[in-house]
């Protein structure tokens, strides 16, 4: 009981300590669905020209990634800048250069590459990842993308049961942990928890899996930290793998 108490106090503190965090860099999660067979076309239009042109607006290339399933016609990528003011600057030089013009018309004599482009802006939550480490790993690990949608007034809760007890099971269990974003939502809402696990492969991210859910520690963290209420509406996750231009693999 009164591991309960002390839990639910430090998740009330988190709910008046969120709104005073100022964000100190600005991310932007891009997604982009191609047409039917474009996808290769993408990677090479990246690989060979893009990601040097974001670099020569002020943009820094954190990671690329493409979904390890069957139907796979997507890429995944994180981008940084120093603020929103700068990113918004940042494409509109890139939307003019005539470099990205010749190098996006040239791609395109054959058709058009991407149908849609979503995009979800973010900052690094500071109570679950102070810096992003650009690790090159030997082999190349298996990412999983995990967006956590809160209840609502829920996700104070969620950050604390992260701080203080999750990050540490998957320690724990052999999932290595690698960014924590909170997006920023357009109409001021409440955030989604947006985060990056490696696994070694897709058997080892299983074991991890079903040793994490089966563990009485976290078993014990999750009921104490729900006894107001459930905290998470839904869960999506995504196996991703890098692409050879990844800064982070």
């Amino acid at each position: 009981m009164k591991k309960n108490i002390l839990l639910l106090m430090a998740m009330a503190i988190s709910v008046f300590s969120f709104a005073k965090k100022k964000p100190s860099k600005y991310y932007e999660l891009r997604v982009y669905y191609c047409h039917p067979g474009k996808l290769p076309n993408l990677i090479t239009r990246f690989t060979d020209h893009t990601t040097k042109i974001f670099e020569k607006h002020g943009m820094e290339n954190i990671g690329y990634w493409t979904p390890t399933t069957e139907d796979n016609n997507v890429l995944y990528y994180v981008l940084g800048y120093p603020s929103k003011e700068a990113r918004d600057a940042s494409w509109k030089a890139f939307g003019a250069d005539p470099e990205w013009k010749e190098v996006a018309k040239k791609s395109e004599e054959s058709g058009k590459i991407v149908a849609k482009v979503e995009s979800k802006f973010m900052t690094l939550h500071p109570d679950l990842t102070k810096k992003i480490k650009l690790k090159q790993a030997s082999p190349e690990r298996l990412f999983e993308m995990r967006t956590y949608y809160c209840l609502p007034g829920r996700y104070p809760n969620i950050v604390a049961r992260f701080r203080d007890h999750t990050r540490k099971l998957f320690d724990k269990h052999g999932m290595e942990n690698v960014m924590y974003f909170e997006t920023i939502e357009k109409d001021g809402g409440q955030p989604t928890l947006l985060y990056f696990l490696a696994h070694k492969d897709a058997d080892a991210a299983k074991k991890s899996w079903d040793g994490f859910r089966a563990d009485p520690d976290w078993i014990k963290v999750r009921d104490a930290s729900e006894v107001s209420g459930k905290i998470v509406e839904k869960v999506e996750p995504i196996y991703m793998k890098p692409t050879s231009f990844s800064k982070i693999k």
